[in-house]
């Protein structure tokens, strides 16, 4: 089975390219699941649904999660139910 670490870390290498902060960091990864049959599931949402990079942050999340160890299949929500609001954490980090 996955180790649900390094599907984390292999989060950590999508890079949001405004930002130049990773998705996991920013909070984008909302739900993430390791199933009985090695897929992996991700809910995750975008800054804004106008994002331009949308669809190329989805495919390095799939290609990032099927290139750990172990996992059979990728799966990816995208959703925008909340909205995303950066943490107060986040907000200090970005200098906001």
């Amino acid at each position: 089975m996955p180790e649900k670490e390094r599907i984390v870390e292999a989060l950590k290498g999508c890079m949001d390219p405004e930002i130049g902060i990773d998705i996991y960091t920013l909070g984008l990864i909302y739900e993430l699941q390791v199933r009985e049959d090695n897929t992996v599931y991700v809910k995750m949402t975008l800054t804004s649904p106008f994002c331009p990079y949308g669809p190329e942050l989805v495919s390095d999340v799939k290609t990032r999660v099927a290139a750990v160890e172990g996992v059979a299949g990728v799966e990816v929500e995208l959703t925008f139910d909340p909205p995303w609001q950066p943490s107060e954490d986040l907000k200090a980090m970005m200098g906001l």
